[in-house]
């Protein structure tokens, strides 16, 4: 007894990280009048990456306090985005210059693992490299990050002339304004009839379903069917526009929002109006701060004339992680947590963002949506149902090619892009990205659209069609898509976690093995959460099936 009361009269200390005052005070400073509930986590996470270039211990306590959450809630989110950074520097160790490089597949035919070389050669200890993920400009690979702004690396030269220039603010592209969209495209009187009335909600659910229109972000489930999921659910309801294209190989979404945003601005609206939502949120990926300048500049037109009087618009930022591509971790993701598919059902469509009947669209399905509207189902199947297709790699003219669904690769390479580079001959190709497979030259000219690849083992996707030759290597080619997904995948379900390490491991040697590739194929396939870990064996798989000799 007498041993309790003399513990008790020493000096307690309170457990765990205590919170440091000049830490709170910055934050409170950086953060100034933004919202502190948890859905803006991320938000105000990137406002103090953004100003301060990292996130030390001492910052992420701060701000948990700040926002009244667990400092595990605040790490656990901080540490699963790429594009946080989380450390502790000593004074005078923050680096003073960080350049990201790609080393996703078309930066890598390009030749980013000797651009790394190069940077470090020319750089010395002035410029820290890391290298990331694919972030959507193929077509200018190989590409650097510095800042907000992306680089054209071909020429090490030019990072040099980058790190002269202030990169805190993006350089914004030569895109349709609100004023010329009004004035060139009749820009809303699409919405305007709707609001007042000479367009029915039923009627354009009918539009939309004549067309045949499909959504574009890989799945291709009809979207008009999509639309009337929502007819009987509870309000309010809530649009999610899925504006982060992270797949591989992709950045057809980024050149729409680039050249016509207003066209996908007027298309959310339509579907929003469409389903009665009272709410919009436009999930756009972090690796296009260009896009979101530009957004936040016509979402404010639109809602000082107001053209967007019946709804709210929020945009919020990724942070660098490709499984948020998936609908429900997208919607994790804006109420502020870690990116992790939700098992379903519920489905969006019943219980979506917080817990609101949601649906959830792609950028380029919403384009479609205001061109089917303006020029009449009959104009779109007419036209071959046309589509979006991004087109990479050992091709003279690489880029975002419009063509009628079904397309082939030969005709993509040879009309479109100028056919191949010299001295290259097509060997093989990625119709849907580093998901949809590695088909061989010899099936060139399949159609690429959906379902006619099916009996190939592969799919079109987000049509992102990276093209290899003769002098790329089908074992390098599946290793950089494998490592991909290794990296991506968000960790909650072991087959996806373990199988992309597994499968790694069984593409070491140099015969591989095929029994025990198919065998941990089926597992991930079957017992994976989501799509990640469900196509991330299929270029294994259709590399066995297509290049054996080569394996």
């Amino acid at each position: 007894m007498a041993d309790i009361i003399e513990r008790s009269k020493k000096k307690s200390y309170p457990k765990g990280r205590q919170v440091k005052p000049a830490s709170l005070d910055l934050v409170q400073d950086l953060l100034g009048e933004r919202a502190r509930d948890r859905q803006h986590l991320i938000e105000n996470l990137h406002v103090l990456q953004d100003q301060l270039g990292h996130l030390s211990r001492d910052i992420l306590t701060a701000l948990a306090a700040e926002m009244k959450l667990s400092q595990s809630e605040v790490y656990e989110v901080a540490t699963f985005y790429h594009h946080f950074e989380v450390a502790d520097y000593a004074a005078g160790e923050v680096p003073e210059y960080t350049i990201r490089i790609c080393n996703s597949i078309a930066c890598e035919l390009a030749g980013a693992n000797e651009l790394i070389e190069k940077v470090k050669y020319n750089f010395a200890e002035a410029v820290r490299i890391t290298t990331v993920p694919c972030v959507g400009n193929c077509q200018n690979a190989p590409v650097a990050v510095y800042g907000k702004r992306q680089i054209d690396a071909a020429d090490p030269k030019k990072i040099g002339v980058a790190l002269e220039k202030d990169q805190s603010t993006p350089l914004l592209p030569n895109y349709q304004t609100l004023e010329k969209y009004q004035a060139e495209n009749d820009g809303y009187e699409i919405l305007k009839s709707c609001l007042e009335g000479s367009k029915k909600r039923s009627a354009i659910i009918g539009e939309i379903d004549q067309a045949g229109l499909r959504g574009m972000g890989g799945a291709g489930f009809p979207v008009a069917r999509k639309w009337q999921f929502l007819e009987n659910a509870e309000k309010p309801r809530v649009l999610v526009v899925n504006a982060d294209e992270g797949e591989p190989g992709t950045f057809k979404d980024r050149y729409c929002f680039e050249t016509s945003p207003h066209k996908i601005l007027e298309g959310m609206l339509i579907a929003a109006w469409t389903i009665e939502a009272e709410e919009i949120y436009i999930y756009l990926r972090d690796e296009y701060p260009q896009i979101h300048e530009l957004l936040t500049i016509e979402i404010d037109k639109l809602e000082l004339a107001g053209i967007s009087s019946f709804a709210n618009i929020y945009l919020r930022r990724g942070a660098g992680a490709y499984i948020c591509g998936e609908e429900s971790a997208l919607l994790e993701s804006i109420e502020g947590k870690r990116g992790l598919p939700r098992n379903r059902p519920p489905f969006p469509a019943q219980q979506g963002l917080f817990q609101r009947p949601t649906l959830i669209n792609n950028v380029e399905t919403l384009y479609w949506v205001r061109e089917i509207l303006a020029n009449g189902a009959e104009w779109y199947q007419s036209s071959g149902s046309p589509r979006f297709y991004s087109v990479s790699g050992r091709v003279n003219n690489p880029g975002v090619v419009q063509a009628p669904s079904g397309t082939t690769a030969r005709q993509l390479i040879e009309d479109h892009c100028s056919g191949m580079l010299e001295g290259h001959s097509l060997k093989a190709f990625l119709p849907g990205g580093a998901s949809g497979g590695i088909l061989p030259a010899a099936l060139a000219d399949e159609p690429l659209d959906f379902g006619s690849l099916d009996d190939h083992g592969c799919f079109v996707g987000s049509a992102a069609i990276v093209v290899f030759s003769d002098q790329d290597n089908i074992r390098d080619i599946a290793l950089n898509l494998l490592r991909f997904f290794e990296d991506e995948s968000c960790g909650q379900c072991t087959p996806c976690r373990l199988g992309c390490e597994k499968m790694i491991g069984l593409m070491a040697p140099e015969k591989w093995n095929e029994e025990l590739i198919n065998d941990l194929s089926s597992v991930m396939r079957d017992a994976s959460i989501c799509g990640l870990g469900q196509a991330a064996p299929n270029p294994v798989i259709s590399a066995l099936r297509f290049f054996g000799e080569e394996l």
